[in-house]
């Protein structure tokens, strides 16, 4: 029976869920905890029988098994497919999920020895919002049969290994939005026209992206009814990405001329934009000064580059001197006070949301503490997984009524 040091357990226990902020430093004892590590003396029997019942395992390819290197990979794969929130680690693997963890995502992308045996029924990878700084993580490349990769909202640098993407053969989403990485060849068409231009947003990765954008999309895209369109929405002051600034004339489209059946509340409205997405709009009337405007923009804009699972995504925002509005995703879900009331929950069930709710204000206190929150029961709506949503926000100054009550 192989045993694992204190230092060890602590940390995969409780420096994992810690959410105060501090630098991304681990200790070394964790590293050697895993080296010192000695597997069981059937662990060899255990292996062996694990390649009669399934053979396409990726360590069964590899004889003779080093035994000391399986064993820490199903240490570390035990304790990523847990953080990860699979519904079941017994029997599956679907999703690494290090999303907005910048203290543990580094460590675990160290661990070459778990992406080597990268398990096969893993699917999703999503490293966004980590913190993430250096070369692009080959170790990934381990897991070729994945469909969605997410590396967005980091600040990775140099070449992104194009000709490697060749070995994900059933990747169908990419994300690598809002990074430093170096400019690709326009010879590497191929690459761009597998995957969608919103892959690339201000990733670094797009040539001349500044000075060339609409060259850029008429390279990505190849449809000329399509560029001719952008060319449109973009001088009528369209939208088509979220993160920007919506013009009047694009709020009123989206919710069909402020249709009474598109409205869901108090000056809130539910629309759809061009490209499809669902949103809430919500209008606000008030006049404000120019300097409490601007403050709404700025604090609306922060808003934007947000992402965290306990938090309703911002898309964007629309300022004009006697209109106002905050745009946000639109999400189909019931609030924690409705959950209450027609629902007995068990205490798991609650406590997932207590603890959904304090990560997401650790969340807002670390990157923006300027910008308010409220935590009443019917501001706060589950998603389809059960994740709590934080969905109020506070844009005005301390002594304004203005707010983006966010469904």
């Amino acid at each position: 029976m192989a045993f694992i040091s204190a230092n060890f357990l602590h940390f995969l226990t409780t420096f994992i869920s810690i959410t105060i902020s501090i630098p991304v430093t681990f200790p070394a004892t964790v590293v050697e905890d895993l080296n010192n590590l000695h597997p069981p003396p059937d662990f060899n029997s255990t292996i062996t029988k694990n390649c009669q019942t399934t053979p396409n395992l990726r360590y069964c390819n590899k004889t003779p098994f080093d035994l000391h290197e399986i064993f820490k990979f199903t240490i570390v794969a035990s304790h990523l497919c847990n953080i990860s929130k699979n519904p079941n680690c017994v029997e599956t693997f679907p999703k690494i999920d290090l999303h907005s963890q910048p203290k543990i995502a580094p460590l675990y992308l160290s661990f070459t020895f778990f992406w080597k045996y990268c398990p096969l029924t893993v699917s999703s990878i999503d490293i966004s919002n980590s913190s993430l700084k250096g070369n692009f993580p080959n170790e990934i490349f381990y897991c070729s049969q994945i469909k969605v990769l997410d590396l967005s909202h980091n600040s990775l640098s140099g070449d992104v290994p194009i000709q490697s993407f060749s070995f994900l053969q059933n990747l169908t989403l990419l994300n690598l939005s809002y990074n430093q990485f170096s400019e690709c060849r326009i010879s590497d068409k191929h690459f761009f026209n597998r995957f969608k231009s919103s892959s690339f947003i201000r990733s670094g990765v797009l040539p001349n992206q500044k000075k060339f954008g609409l060259k850029a999309l008429f390279l990505l895209v190849g449809f000329p009814v399509f560029v001719i369109a952008t060319v449109v929405f973009v001088f009528l002051g369209w939208r088509l990405e979220p993160g920007f600034g919506f013009t009047p004339s694009v709020i009123q489209a989206a919710t069909y001329g402020f249709h009474a059946r598109n409205l869901v509340g108090k000056n809130v409205y539910r629309g759809v934009l061009r490209n499809g997405s669902e949103v809430r709009i919500e209008i606000f009337s008030d006049k404000l000064s120019r300097e409490k405007r601007r403050r709404f923009v700025e604090k609306s804009k922060i808003l934007v580059m947000l992402r965290h699972k306990n938090m309703v995504s911002v898309l964007g925002w629309c300022d004009r001197r006697r209109f106002r509005a905050l745009v946000t995703e639109w999400i189909d879900g019931e609030n924690v006070e409705t959950w209450l009331e027609k629902y007995v929950p068990l205490w798991e069930e609650r406590v997932k949301v207590i603890l959904g709710v304090f990560d997401g204000i650790c969340y807002l206190h670390d990157e923006c503490p300027e910008i308010g929150y409220n935590l009443k029961t019917r501001d706060i709506v589950l998603s389809e997984d059960g994740e709590p949503l934080i969905t109020r926000f506070k844009l005005g100054d301390h002594h304004s009524s203005t707010k983006s009550k966010l469904k």
